[in-house]
């Protein structure tokens, strides 16, 4: 496949061979699990955000696996180096229990490993001061190390605070702080003394135009809700403030700055450890790193996944215990093979300049959305290659991704009325000219069929 000249050529989908291979994985698979009715072909060309499925359609993916692929596939920027690598057996080891190198010194290996991720990591996270990195499977567990570190560094702490339509994750602890859709929680027990504040949902906004209720007539929601502000928490019980820098399942909403700035101000000024998540905004995707590095804000921890291929949570050495197994290791912490993948990411983000192409790739979608986009369009948003398109109702989102399909463009919902678009970071001008011209005519295709609410 050249992906210079690529296109997509998708018929009916799914086709005949999608629908063997996903009645055949549903035969096995938890009913609830929620799988699109797209068949990757592992086996067929696939090159950035080109990809073949099992009946032969070439789509073009702006979903990027939910950021967990942020080049896309089969992309030679990390792909040519891994094939220099042979495999080994064991790929997964016994996390950071266990050493892993190549060669005779960390310094002139040509394959780096957990090790140099996690040195990789404290750089990029160098303006928060951040030296200190543990790994783990998955996003979920770089949230609850997170939160672990920051009660065990608070101790006898017994709050949190949460914002609304926050998720983080699936386990019991992540839930707990997790304040979306009622059913990723519903009847799983929670952790106690974790409060919620509401998240910022106009990214325009100031304290004398916020209507999201965050802001108050005097102060902020998350201020007054501390006891030497009036309220009834003691800050030194608060063992930690989580947020999405950036919302992703919630909506991809999108902060103002004024919102952010309340919160960095609350946090230091009170000491209360902020933890943020990266797992799907960070990585380069905003055009930045972090999300963070957008906002007026001082992280005190990050938790990071997806595109790093590994989960990580990311702080200064002293959030971290000293006492031995008082945080373990897991068994995805020592993944070879993951660990490489994540070096290499952060490697080509850096050798090819992707924060600046994201940047530029990203203002020539808004553009072109914002000139295009017919009246049921309600809000184009994004930064970098993080976007976001609102429409009048569910049905008529549900509708367009639907569309986009089938003309070989593969998207993702979130929130209630949104569309996500993640084109691979080293996106062209060419691919992100055709898959917004795609997306477009989905939109203009059901602009008249589907009612407003």
């Amino acid at each position: 496949m050249d992906r210079d000249t690529a296109e997509p050529d998708a018929n009916a989908l799914p086709g005949p061979n999608a629908r063997r291979w996903i009645d055949f994985h549903q035969e096995y698979s938890a009913p609830s699990e929620y799988s699109h009715e797209f068949v990757w072909d592992v086996t067929a060309e696939a090159d950035g955000p080109f990809v073949t499925d099992v009946d032969g359609n070439v789509l073009l993916d702006f979903t990027c696996h939910i950021g967990a692929a942020p080049l896309g596939y089969n992309n030679e920027k990390v792909l040519g180096k891994l094939r220099e690598f042979d495999l080994v057996e064991p790929m997964k080891i016994a996390g950071q229990d266990m050493y892993f190198g190549a060669g005779s010194d960390p310094e002139s290996t040509e394959f780096p490993g957990s090790s140099h991720l996690m040195k990789e990591l404290c750089e990029v996270s160098d303006q928060y001061g951040m030296d200190t990195v543990f790994l783990s499977n998955s996003g979920a567990e770089a949230m609850e190390n997170a939160m672990k570190i920051s009660h065990d560094r608070r101790a006898p702490a017994k709050y949190s605070v949460a914002f609304s339509g926050s998720f983080h994750g699936r386990t019991l602890g992540t839930l707990s702080v997790t304040k979306s859709k009622e059913v990723y929680t519903r009847h799983y027990p929670e952790i106690s003394g974790v409060e919620t504040v509401p998240f910022c949902v106009d990214r325009n906004c100031d304290a004398a135009s916020c209507d999201c209720g965050f802001f108050t007539g005097a102060g902020s929601q998350l201020r007054n809700s501390l006891a030497p502000e009036g309220g009834h928490l003691n800050p030194d019980e608060v063992a930690f403030l989580t947020l999405e820098p950036i919302q992703g399942v919630g909506g991809y909403r999108f902060p103002s700055d004024e919102f952010m700035r309340e919160v960095g101000d609350v946090t230091d000024e009170y000491d209360i450890p902020l933890v943020v998540d990266e797992i799907q905004s960070g990585v380069g995707r905003t055009g930045e790193m972090w999300a963070s590095d957008h906002y007026p804000i001082e992280p005190d921890v990050i938790a990071s996944a997806k595109g790093l291929r590994v989960g990580a949570t990311i702080s200064r050495k002293e959030m971290f215990p000293e006492e031995k197994n008082r945080l373990g290791s897991t068994f995805g912490g020592g993944d070879v093979l993951g660990s490489m993948m994540g070096a290499f990411t952060l490697g080509a983000i850096r050798e090819h300049d992707l924060l600046d192409n994201a940047t530029r790739r990203g203002a020539q979608a808004t553009e072109l959305l914002e000139d295009g986009a017919p009246d049921s369009v309600e809000d184009v948003r994004g930064k970098g290659l993080m976007l976001a398109v609102d429409f009048d109702s569910a049905d008529r989102r549900n509708a367009v991704v639907r569309a986009a399909l089938e003309r070989g463009l593969l998207t993702l919902g979130c929130g209630r009325r949104t569309i996500r678009l993640l084109p691979p970071l080293d996106s062209t001008a060419r691919e992100i000219e055709l898959g917004i011209g795609l997306f477009l005519e989905a939109a203009e295709s059901v602009a008249s069929s589907t009612a407003r609410p």
